[in-house]
Protein backbone atom coordinates (compact mmCIF):
# COMPACT_ATOMS: atom_id res chain seq x y z
CA UNK A 1 0.00 0.00 0.00
CA UNK A 2 1.40 3.38 -0.99
CA UNK A 3 2.00 5.91 1.78
CA UNK A 4 1.19 9.57 1.14
CA UNK A 5 2.27 12.54 3.24
CA UNK A 6 -0.26 15.40 3.19
CA UNK A 7 1.08 18.78 4.34
CA UNK A 8 -1.78 21.25 4.73
CA UNK A 9 -2.40 23.95 7.34
CA UNK A 10 -6.20 24.01 6.96
CA UNK A 11 -7.58 21.30 9.27
CA UNK A 12 -10.74 20.78 7.23
CA UNK A 13 -8.88 20.44 3.91
CA UNK A 14 -6.26 18.15 5.49
CA UNK A 15 -9.01 15.93 6.91
CA UNK A 16 -10.86 15.80 3.58
CA UNK A 17 -7.66 14.86 1.72
CA UNK A 18 -6.86 12.18 4.30
CA UNK A 19 -10.35 10.69 4.10
CA UNK A 20 -10.42 10.74 0.28
CA UNK A 21 -7.00 9.13 -0.05
CA UNK A 22 -7.68 6.50 2.62
CA UNK A 23 -10.97 5.57 0.94
CA UNK A 24 -8.97 5.08 -2.25
CA UNK A 25 -6.71 2.57 -0.51
CA UNK A 26 -3.71 4.72 0.42
CA UNK A 27 -2.03 4.99 3.80
CA UNK A 28 -1.90 8.65 4.84
CA UNK A 29 0.19 10.59 7.32
CA UNK A 30 -0.38 14.30 7.65
CA UNK A 31 1.17 17.50 8.95
CA UNK A 32 -0.10 21.05 9.58
CA UNK A 33 2.94 22.76 8.06
CA UNK A 34 6.21 22.15 6.24
CA UNK A 35 8.29 21.99 9.41
CA UNK A 36 6.29 19.11 10.87
CA UNK A 37 5.99 17.58 7.40
CA UNK A 38 9.75 17.49 6.91
CA UNK A 39 10.20 15.86 10.32
CA UNK A 40 7.68 13.16 9.40
CA UNK A 41 9.31 12.72 5.99
CA UNK A 42 12.68 12.08 7.62
CA UNK A 43 11.14 9.49 9.98
CA UNK A 44 8.88 7.56 7.60
CA UNK A 45 9.19 6.33 4.04
CA UNK A 46 6.56 7.90 1.82
CA UNK A 47 5.79 7.35 -1.84
CA UNK A 48 4.24 10.76 -2.55
CA UNK A 49 3.85 14.17 -0.95
CA UNK A 50 0.90 16.52 -1.38
CA UNK A 51 1.75 19.96 -0.03
CA UNK A 52 -0.08 23.22 0.28
CA UNK A 53 2.01 26.20 -0.79
CA UNK A 54 0.88 28.99 1.54
CA UNK A 55 1.38 27.87 5.17
CA UNK A 56 2.84 29.21 8.42
CA UNK A 57 6.15 27.98 9.87
CA UNK A 58 7.58 26.55 6.64
CA UNK A 59 5.65 27.15 3.44
CA UNK A 60 5.29 24.77 0.53
CA UNK A 61 7.95 26.46 -1.59
CA UNK A 62 10.57 26.04 1.16
CA UNK A 63 9.37 22.48 1.72
CA UNK A 64 9.64 21.56 -1.97
CA UNK A 65 13.14 23.07 -2.17
CA UNK A 66 14.27 21.09 0.88
CA UNK A 67 12.71 17.89 -0.44
CA UNK A 68 14.41 18.28 -3.82
CA UNK A 69 17.82 18.90 -2.21
CA UNK A 70 17.62 15.75 -0.11
CA UNK A 71 15.49 13.51 -2.35
CA UNK A 72 15.57 14.63 -6.00
CA UNK A 73 13.28 11.81 -7.15
CA UNK A 74 10.49 12.35 -4.59
CA UNK A 75 7.03 12.69 -6.12
CA UNK A 76 5.27 15.96 -5.25
CA UNK A 77 1.85 17.48 -5.86
CA UNK A 78 1.42 21.15 -4.88
CA UNK A 79 -1.93 22.75 -4.05
CA UNK A 80 -2.79 26.39 -3.39
CA UNK A 81 -5.72 28.65 -2.81
CA UNK A 82 -3.79 31.90 -3.04
CA UNK A 83 -2.15 34.20 -0.57
CA UNK A 84 -0.79 37.66 -1.28
CA UNK A 85 -0.32 36.73 -4.91
CA UNK A 86 -2.71 34.51 -6.85
CA UNK A 87 -2.53 30.71 -6.64
CA UNK A 88 -1.36 30.50 -10.24
CA UNK A 89 1.86 32.34 -9.39
CA UNK A 90 2.56 30.19 -6.34
CA UNK A 91 1.94 27.02 -8.31
CA UNK A 92 4.09 28.17 -11.21
CA UNK A 93 7.01 28.52 -8.76
CA UNK A 94 6.19 25.12 -7.21
CA UNK A 95 6.17 23.52 -10.68
CA UNK A 96 9.49 25.17 -11.51
CA UNK A 97 10.98 23.70 -8.33
CA UNK A 98 9.86 20.19 -9.20
CA UNK A 99 6.22 19.59 -8.29
CA UNK A 100 4.97 17.20 -10.95
CA UNK A 101 1.31 18.28 -10.63
CA UNK A 102 -0.32 21.45 -9.29
CA UNK A 103 -3.93 22.17 -8.35
CA UNK A 104 -5.74 25.40 -7.54
CA UNK A 105 -8.18 25.15 -4.61
CA UNK A 106 -10.95 24.25 -4.85
CA UNK A 107 -10.18 21.33 -7.15
CA UNK A 108 -11.94 18.15 -8.19
CA UNK A 109 -10.89 15.29 -5.92
CA UNK A 110 -11.15 12.84 -8.83
CA UNK A 111 -8.54 14.91 -10.71
CA UNK A 112 -6.22 14.81 -7.70
CA UNK A 113 -6.71 11.04 -7.43
CA UNK A 114 -5.83 10.65 -11.12
CA UNK A 115 -2.59 12.57 -10.54
CA UNK A 116 -1.78 10.48 -7.45
CA UNK A 117 -2.40 7.26 -9.38
CA UNK A 118 -0.31 8.43 -12.35
CA UNK A 119 2.66 9.40 -10.15
CA UNK A 120 2.55 6.22 -8.08
CA UNK A 121 2.37 3.99 -11.15
CA UNK A 122 5.37 5.69 -12.83
CA UNK A 123 7.96 3.58 -11.06
CA UNK A 124 6.04 0.29 -11.29
CA UNK A 125 6.78 -0.32 -14.97
CA UNK A 126 10.55 0.13 -14.74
Amino acid sequence: MARILVIEDDDQMRGMLRQTLERSGYEVIDAPDGKVGMNLYSEKRVDLIITDVVMPEKDGIETIMELRRGSPAVKIIAISGGGRIGPEDHLLVAKGLGAQYTFIKPFELKELLKAVSALLSEGENL
